[in-house]
């Protein structure tokens, strides 16, 4: 089982087009790219982690949800509404602590300043920031803008440092 992690894919979302230099004519075309990317990587027994921002339209929310592979957890996002906090998470909660490969790892939607075990190694995954952050040591964004629109493991985020 490999775990990977992810935010911001935005599905059925028109507004990410107009803020954001997405290579996409349309929301479906995005839609369909986001969920062939993540589908060639991630396999049914896969873990993902998406770090908030999964979806704005509620029809396309459902739809693409049931249509991406493995074992999905969600840590919430500011447009993540109601509806898509409903969806058949693995998991769901505001900030997850966790440790994969020996590395912990705090995830949030929003990059902190300081987090848990950050001058003990522990590296925050975060989105919302759409690739156009400056990190701090430690600091990683999973964001599809900042990640060639997939998902993403831990050993490939550490050697991108």
């Amino acid at each position: 089982m490999a775990v990977f992690f992810t935010s911001d894919t935005h599905f059925g979302d028109q507004r990410v087009l107009n803020l954001y230099p997405r290579p996409f004519v349309s929301v479906a075309e995005m839609d369909a790219a986001l969920i062939a990317r993540w589908n060639d990587l991630v396999g049914s027994d896969d873990e993902v982690w998406h770090l908030g921002d999964f979806a704005r339209s509620t029809k396309s929310a459902a739809e693409n949800f049931r249509q991406l592979k493995g074992r999905k957890h969600l840590v919430v996002g500011n447009i993540d509404s109601a509806f898509v906090r409903e969806l058949a998470w693995a998991s769901i909660a505001p900030y997850a602590e966790i440790e994969v490969e020996g590395v912990k790892l705090i995830l949030c939607h929003y990059p902190f300043r300081s987090w848990n075990g950050m001058h003990r190694g522990a590296v925050n995954l975060h989105g919302h920031s759409h690739g156009r952050l400056n990190p701090l040591p430690r600091q990683l964004d999973v964001g599809v803008d900042a990640r060639d629109y997939r998902p993403v493991r831990l050993s490939e985020l550490l050697l991108r440092r």
